[in-house]
């Protein structure tokens, strides 16, 4: 027989469809040995069906609800009040009732309750829902429990809780709803206890706020409520707030707001006894349920009641291994401009180019930097190197060593073996630095085309397990390339002329920044040069009309066919296959393997091209080579002849056109590596993908791009005849996605705790968001907020504020009028391209993509480092 009403103690752990993840976690809180859970019911989804689903009227307006977006916020209202408003009206059928009945008076209908919501999509691990949908609290009586039953059901319609669903890709009709019904506490205090602290993320430290009254007056955010922090049942921190306003109850039903005594306002509204109890029934909670908790509790003649618990969900997860140890993490992926997450094959593959210490965390890469900080020549080398290019890095780092942390010392990162840190490395930067040789550039990338030409011929020749070990023997290959000690020298004698420069020229003639200009238009950069060639293709397709037409809206399957069919197709066909054999290999996010390349799918290059046909006239890659030349010697000539009537004025000009010399020589071939190593990675790719279709065909897996979850060595076992978890392929897929909401921090502990750091800028105007200038210039314009590169439709002026740039995004620079990322430094790709371009730029914009709209006027400085918002 059907039940449509459960008693928390009948609820089972596998009941979530039935009840609802707020319902199931109040459930099994009511099992926990020692924790007090108010009485009540829980009213199912069965009951919701039945009344809900077989409505027509409903079942129109739901039709209607699914086809709408997130953006569509007028219609999502009219249709959200319809459905409420039809759902209010349904009469619930009189067996249902009668449950309802029965449960009150067994647990006492004397007794006020509060009436919550609790949908199947709510208080997941990976989403929380939480405060989509309403509570009703101090019900009195039978009519007005049934009365506000059915407001719980029509809340899941609430505008706030459809878009909610549709932004995470919830289907609104596979969402179900049971309702709650749970013995009020009227409290002396309450609020809510994070088993991990919110603001820190640390998992050793429990966060409690606490007012006086119902939580709601904390909830809803009309009272400051005091905070305490407790670690292992010691009070680390206390802030007691000014508490003026509690909610209360009222005895003909409902609540009010009430003004607290002036005497009472400033009291703890916990004692410290009470506070250490409340952190260990969070850590007894969180160890019950496995996973860091959000626990609403109540004060009551001095019982602590725990009203509701749920998981997490903002938390970014700790590193997958762990020995137990305090460790601190850098994010690998603040240094290689890519925050994304990663994909299983993408991490393995990272992981076969580096000896260093590297663990996983939220689908990203971070470097275990214990040992390295534990010793005092390893906290300078990391300060001076990355500290240098990454100022927020620079002061976290600090700020974590002034706490004097528990670091254990081991095997340095240093000391590591290292094609690129030989013993004589010294002595080869000198080298290249005294011989300055403008053929060398050449030379070395003369020497990895070699090497990538015969990878693509010897490649073809393997295939199926062959295949996996010809990859990874090929890596040591890679490994000899990526880590030359000539090619690692040429790279940084570059950055090491752009950094005298700029500090010698300001302290000899007062001007700062000279190495902007200077290197524009500079050889062998070959990530500008994949920009300009861009706008030849833009030069082909503006003269055919049908084209442009096609290109604002292209179909990725068939692309090319399509350019085919139309007048001027052909060429345009041609033109843009010679600049995807070229650079094809590159998209955002390319270090990771996994990532759509630009030659699977052309059509994210559209709105680029389209661009620069807007802002360009023909032939216009020539003239901006040129201009940048022109600018850079008449720098270069103005320089020296203020120099040269200088004391000591020819020394000084001697030395500065030998750096000049050395930047103009190699601070292009800096973009070379990368490149070369992203090429090769796409024959890898293709040859991988073959084994990949292979295993679709035969049934192993639902779509070849499944293998992306899998690791190098599943895929490898994959392809051998094992056999894979298609469960375990889905939960990845959802993990991916869950990840991809989590902002990596910089640098974390093994604790969960993120160490945050700041900017030091002595003259910021007010209101503006301090970074670091990497490309100088003022320039104002609209900020286009985009996150990916084929959702950039760029207007002449425009600014682009974005999370982090890598090469791939070059081509939308030309068009651009500034540049605005969240991460990045001074020699990151973004800032060298930008500096080429001429492109006022400022990086490391903490939120940028947060605090900036799309639309706004904004200024960006890129000489001081900041941005204002002018609107």
């Amino acid at each position: 027989m059907q039940k449509y009403v459960l008693d928390f103690q009948e609820v089972e752990k596998h009941d979530l469809l039935l009840v609802g993840g707020k319902s199931l976690n109040i459930a099994e809180l009511a099992k926990i040995p020692g924790i007090r859970v108010p009485a009540g019911f829980c009213i199912t989804t069965d009951a919701y069906k039945r009344v809900v689903t077989d409505n027509p009227i409903i079942a129109e307006w739901m039709e209607e609800l699914k086809e709408l977006q997130a953006t569509d916020l007028e219609r999502v209202r009219f249709v959200s009040e319809r459905l409420r408003n039809a759902i209010e009206s349904t009469e619930i059928p009189e067996e249902i009732k009668q449950e309802i009945v029965d449960s009150l008076e067994k647990v006492g209908s004397q007794f006020s309750y509060a009436v919550r919501s609790s949908a199947t999509a709510e208080d997941l691990p990976t989403a929380s829902f939480a405060g989509q949908q309403d509570s009703f609290l101090n019900i009195h009586g039978y009519e007005q429990l049934l009365r506000h039953i059915r407001k719980c059901w029509a809340s899941l319609f609430t505008e706030r809780a459809v878009v909610y669903r549709i932004q995470n890709g919830f289907d609104h009709r596979k969402v179900h709803l049971s309702v709650i019904v749970q013995q009020m506490v009227f409290p002396e205090a309450s609020g809510i206890l994070f088993t991990a602290d919110p603001v820190t993320s640390n998992r050793k430290v429990v966060s409690i706020d606490a007012s006086f009254g119902l939580g709601e007056a904390l909830v809803s955010g009309i009272v400051s409520a005091d905070n305490y922090k407790v670690r292992e049942g010691r009070i680390i921190q206390k802030t007691v707030s000014a508490k003026k306003i509690a909610v209360y109850p009222l005895d003909s039903g409902g609540t009010e707001q009430r003004e607290i005594p002036l005497e009472q306002q400033e009291q703890q509204a916990l004692k410290d006894e009470q506070i250490v109890a409340l952190e260990g029934m969070g850590r007894q909670i969180e160890s019950h349920f496995g996973t860091p908790q959000d626990i609403e509790w109540c004060l009551m003649d001095e019982s602590i009641y725990i009203v509701q618990s749920r998981p997490i969900t903002t938390l970014f997860p700790l590193p997958q291994k762990s020995d137990g140890q305090y460790r601190i993490y850098l994010s690998i992926g603040h240094q290689q401009m890519m925050t994304d997450p990663i994909n299983p094959l993408g991490m393995s593959f990272f992981g076969f180019l580096t000896d260093y210490n590297i663990v996983a965390a939220g689908g990203r890469l971070f470097m275990d930097m214990t040992h390295e900080l534990a010793s005092v020549t390893g906290r300078v080398v990391i300060v001076s190197s990355l500290g240098s290019s990454d100022p927020l890095l620079k002061d976290a780092l600090a700020n974590f060593m002034k706490r004097k942390p528990p670091l254990s010392k081991g095997k340095h990162i240093l000391t590591l073996k290292s094609e690129a840190f030989s013993w004589d490395l010294p002595v080869k930067l000198l080298k290249v630095y005294r011989k300055n040789d403008p053929r060398l550039a050449r030379q070395l990338i003369n020497l990895n085309e070699a090497s990538i030409r015969s990878l693509e011929w010897r490649i073809q020749t393997v295939s199926g397990d062959e295949l996996f070990e010809f990859i990874k023997e090929d890596h040591n290959h890679l490994k000899k390339q990526t880590y030359n000690p000539e090619s690692f020298s040429a790279i940084m004698v570059g950055i090491y002329a752009v950094h005298w420069l700029n500090e010698q020229m300001e302290k000899w003639l007062g001007e700062k920044k000279v190495a902007d200009i200077l290197s524009q238009s500079v050889a062998y950069n070959v990530t500008s040069e994949m920009g300009l060639e861009l706008l030849d293709v833009a030069d082909v397709v503006r003269n055919y009309p049908e084209v442009l037409a096609y290109l604002e809206q292209p179909r990725k399957e068939t692309f090319f066919a399509d350019l085919e069919k139309m007048h001027g197709g052909t060429a345009v066909s041609t033109a843009l296959r010679e600049y995807l054999e070229k650079y094809g290999m590159r998209c955002a996010g390319e270090i990771d393997i996994t990532k759509t390349r630009w030659s699977e799918d052309p059509t994210i290059l559209a709105p680029v091209i389209l661009g620069n046909i807007k802002k360009f006239e023909p032939h216009a890659r020539a003239a901006k080579v040129a201009e940048g030349k022109q600018k850079a010697r008449q720098k270069e000539q103005e320089l020296l002849a203020r120099l040269a009537i200088l004391p000591g004025g020819r020394r000084k000009v001697k030395k500065t056109k030998h750096m000049i010399s050395l930047l103009q020589n190699f601070l292009g071939y800096r973009e070379y590596p990368k490149f070369g190593l992203v090429k090769r990675y796409f024959l890898y790719k293709q040859a991988l993908m073959k084994e990949a279709v292979l295993l679709y065909e035969k049934e192993v897996i639902q779509v070849p791009e499944d293998v992306y979850y899998l690791s190098f060595e599943e895929f490898r076992d994959a392809v051998n005849g094992k056999s894979i978890d298609r469960q375990m392929i889905e939960e990845r897929k959802a993990a991916y996605r869950y990840y991809g909401k989590l902002k990596a921090p910089r640098l974390m502990t093994s604790e969960g705790e993120e160490i945050f750091g700041n900017y030091r800028i002595d003259k910021l105007p007010s209101g503006a968001f301090p970074g670091i200038g990497v490309s100088s210039g003022i320039i104002e314009g609209r900020a286009r907020v985009i996150l990916k590169m084929e959702d950039a439709h760029i207007e002449p002026g425009d600014i682009l504020v974005t999370a982090f740039t890598d090469p791939s995004w070059t081509p939308l620079f030309v068009s651009l009028s500034g540049l605005v990322t969240e991460v990045g430094g001074l020699m990151t790709h973004g800032a060298v391209i930008a500096r080429e371009y001429g492109l006022p730029a400022v990086v490391g914009v903490d939120n940028a993509t947060t605090y900036i709209k799309d639309g706004q006027q904004i200024r960006i400085n890129g000489s001081e480092g900041y941005v204002e918002v002018l609107d």
